[in-house]
């Protein structure tokens, strides 16, 4: 008994060994050096352990082009889809509280609510909506849906138009405009939109004094993040995206310091400095499974092997504990939020470059120390393994480009390919000659043009002023001397699919 006791004791000895060594002496230079290895300019953390914040701090700069700009714990992010699980608690603690049901139907309280299988439509639930099984593929629709001028409301509207890839609930699809139509069941409900909610009962109560749902919010603060993204292979500042017309789904502006707030109430059971802000039994319901998303099959994590959905998390089995989770991601941000309630462990990262994986693979790596694992480099391993396929996928570009200079021009002229084209779904797109080139308008994205240079037959190479939508090969349909279409795409971590716009006649 008394080996088995010594072996124990030295177990917990080697177990606070990594988790000190890791958090205390290495984290520091870890961080430091993974940012320099993946082009990162500012990141900012939070790691609650054990109802403390022990760790809450900000390294690199805000902006590349303002270096004095320093990132630290109260410097705004855009927290993108982590709003998720303060929308999931909303409405799990509205049926706390006997005013709505999760599982009654979206028709019952936005009575203009269609899908294009009216069957569906009348079966779907705020549940549904919440768990990503309302039959639309991951990110269908979110090419009109992302940083538009639609209002909430013609987002939800448009749902009707869009056929979706699956029935209902036979498959999970993370979907954006679900989301926010089940946040939308709040104003109906409360009599209060759902963004002056959550300063009331998240908020305020949490002490978030920081944390807002504006885009105006965001930039009316000084210490707040800039965008940055990759452009032709280099990291470039860009503009904030707009998110307000997706609230409930991604537009939460917060920083880490309020953040661990909301990571210690919820390892708290609910609780946040002594008073009760939500029932434990809406923190057990918002991370109840609702939907599988799959099978792990991962050789980086081979201790994991399935994942669901409950209402605004992602859970999954690692090395025997359940992990709890979400990511987020905006227009040169990504950021994401961990919590291992079986160790009382929580852990907030926010990046300001959306071309990163030290926002996940950090937050993988303290949870190992926590668990007194062997250390390996999360970090360095997801960026090497990548780094052969963006060489690549840059180089392609290159070719593409190359290709293009050398294109004669298209068979027939210019002005053949102009005119107006329309997609049921989306709405309009208008395509001009000007200055000897071919410039593509979208009706619901003003603040962007794609520039259309002639590859191949009917086919044109399409470079968005947003360098987020990307670059991508675009073709025609052509009937004789007639052009009929377009097909327009942009990046995949945008929108999966592709749309057809017909020439209005």
């Amino acid at each position: 008994m008394r080996r088995i006791a010594a072996f124990c004791l030295f177990l917990f000895s080697f177990n606070g060994f990594a988790q000190n060594t890791f958090i205390s002496d290495s984290l520091d230079a870890y961080i430091t050096r993974e940012m320099q290895r993946q082009g990162v300019p500012g990141v900012a953390v939070a790691v609650v352990k054990d109802g403390k914040v022990v760790v809450l701090k900000g390294y690199g700069v805000r902006d590349i082009t303002r270096p004095q700009e320093k990132v630290d714990e109260n410097t705004l992010f855009q927290i993108a889809s982590n709003t998720k699980a303060f929308t999931g608690t909303a409405l799990a603690l509205l049926e706390s509280q006997k005013r709505l049901s999760l599982d009654d139907k979206v028709t019952q309280y936005l009575k203009d609510f269609k899908l294009l299988n009216p069957l569906a439509a009348g079966e779907a639930s705020i549940r549904d909506m919440l768990s990503h099984r309302s039959g639309f593929e991951t990110f269908q629709g979110d090419f009109l849906n992302w940083n538009s001028n639609l209002s909430r409301r013609d987002i939800i509207a448009r749902m009707g138009r869009l056929q979706p890839t699956y029935s209902l609930r036979a498959k999970y699809g993370y979907c954006n405009s679900c989301f926010l139509t089940a946040g939308e069941v709040i104003p109906v409900v409360t009599d209060t939109s759902w963004d002056a909610y959550l300063q009331t009962h998240f908020f305020r109560p949490l002490q978030m004094t920081r944390t807002s749902t504006t885009t105006a919010a965001l930039r009316a603060e000084s210490n707040r993040y800039r965008p940055h993204t990759l452009s032709d292979g280099k990291l470039v500042a860009i503009e904030y995206a707009n998110t307000d017309n997706i609230g409930p789904a991604g537009s939460i502006n917060s920083s880490v310091k309020d953040l661990a707030n909301w990571v210690l109430m919820q390892l708290d059971s609910g609780r946040f400095a002594g008073r009760r802000v939500v029932p434990f039994s809406v923190i057990q319901k918002t991370r109840s499974s609702n939907t599988v998303v799959g099978d792990i099959q991962s050789r980086l994590f081979p201790s994991s092997h399935f994942q669901t959905y409950g209402l605004g998390w992602f859970m999954n089995d690692y090395n025997g504990k359940k992990l709890i989770h979400h990511s987020g991601g905006s227009n040169g941000c990504v950021t994401n939020t961990y919590l291992v309630p079986e160790l009382n462990l929580g852990v907030v990262v926010l990046t300001n470059t959306d071309h990163n994986s030290l926002y996940e693979m950090l937050c993988r790596q303290v949870i190992d120390a926590y668990m007194g694992l062997p250390y390996r480099n999360y970090s360095q391993i997801a960026w090497q393994s990548g780094r052969a396929s963006e060489e690549k996928a840059l180089a392609e570009l290159r070719e593409k480009r190359a290709q293009a200079r050398r294109s004669s021009g298209p068979t027939l002229p210019l002005k053949a390919f102009t005119g107006a084209f329309r997609n049921d779904f989306y709405g309009n797109l208008t395509i001009r000659e000007e200055k000897g080139r071919l410039n593509m308008y979208l009706t619901h994205h003003p603040q962007v043009v794609g520039r259309l240079e002639h590859l191949k037959d009917n086919t044109f190479l399409c470079t968005y002023s947003d360098p987020v939508m990307g670059v991508k090969e675009l073709p025609f349909e052509v009937t004789g001397n007639e052009v009929k279409a377009i097909t327009v795409s942009v990046n995949d971590f945008i929108d999966f699919k592709t749309y057809r716009f017909a020439r209005v006649p």
